[in-house]
């Protein structure tokens, strides 16, 4: 094609092209006479966004001066010269030669976020940013350094309480974490990353949120406020703003497979901080009550069991010890609590949200489900133990009665290994028949895990010494009836939790 061609095509195509345009009337834009129209948003639009915008600005400024940095200091030291603390195994003292230093002191140093809660000084942060610290230092927005002490920690909420010597600080005004919707936009304002006082929008993901890798104990919260604003680490400690400036969460956790922002940070609720803030600065520690048990949520086949007919409330997993006010009261395992006081419990969360409002020796009225019918007891609350109970390192050696055998529950059990027992250091009074192996696709997937110990069958609390005992307690068992089993999950060091687990039957194998 010659060159005058293609000129020739290229203006019909123009040509062309001002015809469709015209045809939907394009050409008044494209033609208008003198310059060119600009396209603007409607006045009203403009100012509502601009709104919005400023009040953005406004928290940042009102937040951000009451929120502090935190880097914390921890002495370690290298392995000692005597060789003999190496405990190294024979043949391999050459490999371990180069630890024969003499001791030398090195520094760890970490860092976080915190925010001023008083104007003379005090400060809330995580506690797992200032554990195991041997110096704490504070750097506010104007730059000044303050040497800080820790005046308590709590792990089980992971909140701790800082105090510098300062005077006429800025400090938070605290928001009322019950009446946050989800939905409803928030701040996380911190210090990620070595980037000092960083602010980042998000809103309410959920609220109520359980997070299992969190837990440590029967004590620890299941009640995160679960936002999508930016959280990375160094924002720990950092305050959840709501959109009146207001505190209604302590920044405390990221859900994330690489360590970074993902969409899903956590926050502890400020009512929960600021009462346990309270309890260690009058008290120098946390006065918690408790009703003595350990829970769960509910699953459908424990609200078929329970006679609810929809899936709600609280299940009771086991008691938190002998002297447990719930086991005085006459509560037991597998209890569905659905209210207390007068408040509905509808979840973990509930619940604690009203126990922790308590103090030990308050009395609650409690209403719970057991096999269909409605009960109600009056729980005098104790203050949570300081330390969890451990048992004695005691275990016997016991000739297996039996090879693995396969249940109608879809499960392999068999004796409980000595060296299970030792390493667990499991309770006699729980050494039933270990899960060995799961079917996939049974009605016990999900329900029980590999190393889960059958106790006892429930409400008869028939104990399960052997295999042979757990066979004939399920003989009399229809299929799909669901049979309710105590289980014993046993951890390091004696840490071991109990459960109610309810599990639907199978065909017999």
């Amino acid at each position: 094609m010659t060159r005058t061609r293609i000129l020739a095509v290229g203006i019909l195509a123009f040509a062309g092209g001002v015809f469709f345009a015209s045809s939907m009337d394009w050409t008044d834009r494209l033609f208008a006479q003198g310059s060119p129209a600009t396209s603007r948003p409607r006045q009203e639009q403009v100012q509502t966004l601009a709104d919005a915008s400023n009040a953005f600005v406004s928290i940042a400024e009102h937040i951000t001066p009451a929120v502090v940095s935190i880097e914390a200091e921890r002495d370690a030291r290298v392995r000692s010269n005597k060789r003999q603390q190496l405990q190294v195994p024979p043949g391999f003292e050459e490999f371990f030669r180069q630890f024969d230093a003499p001791q030398q002191p090195r520094t760890q140093e970490s860092s976080g976020s915190g925010f001023i809660v008083s104007r003379d000084g005090y400060i809330l942060t995580n506690n797992h940013v200032v554990e195991g610290a041997d110096r704490v230092r504070v750097k506010l927005l104007d730059r000044r350094v303050f040497d800080a002490r820790v005046v308590g920690r709590d792990p089980t909420t992971d909140v701790a309480v800082l105090k510098i010597d300062a005077r006429n600080l800025t400090a938070v005004a605290f928001g009322d974490d019950e009446k946050v919707k989800i939905g409803e936009w928030v701040l996380a304002v911190g210090n990620p990353l070595g980037l000092d006082f960083t602010v980042t929008a998000g809103i309410v993901s959920a609220k109520g949120r359980g997070l299992a890798g969190l837990q440590r104990s029967n004590y620890d919260i299941s009640d995160f406020i679960q936002t999508d604003a930016a959280i990375n680490p160094g924002n720990s400690g950092g305050p959840l703003v709501n959109a009146r400036g207001e505190v209604i969460g302590i920044n405390s956790a990221i859900a994330s497979q690489t360590g970074f922002y993902s969409g899903y940070g956590f926050a502890i609720p400020i009512t929960l901080a600021k009462l346990v803030m309270d309890d260690l600065i009058q008290h120098g520690e946390v006065r918690r009550a408790v009703v003595g048990v350990s829970i769960g949520e509910v699953q459908p086949e424990d609200a078929q069991v329970a006679g609810l007919r929809e899936i709600t409330g609280v299940k009771v997993q086991a008691y938190s010890g002998s002297d447990s006010p719930a086991l005085r009261a006459g509560i037991e395992p597998g209890d569905i609590i659905t209210r207390i006081d007068g408040r509905t419990v509808d979840r973990v969360s509930a619940l604690q949200r009203i126990i922790r409002a308590k103090k030990p020796g308050d009395s609650v009225e409690l209403e719970a489900w057991r096999y269909g019918t409605r009960k109600t007891f009056t729980v005098r609350l104790t203050a949570a133990p300081r330390e969890e109970e451990t048992v004695a390192d005691a275990a016997r050696e016991e000739k297996p009665d039996a090879s693995a055998t396969r249940s109608r529950l879809g499960i392999s059990v068999e004796p409980v290994p000595a060296e299970l027992v030792r390493a667990a250091r499991i309770p006699e009074n729980y050494r039933g028949v270990r899960v060995a192996e799961i079917e996939s696709g049974s009605p016990a997937e999900n329900r029980l895990f590999p190393n889960d110990i059958i106790v006892q069958i429930l409400p008869a609390k028939t104990k399960i010494g052997s295999t042979a005992d757990l066979q004939r307690a399920l003989e009399g068992v229809r299929t799909g009836d669901i049979v309710s089993l105590l289980v014993y999950r046993p951890a390091a060091d004696g840490a071991g939790v109990t459960a109610v687990v309810n599990v639907r039957v199978g065909e017999s194998r």
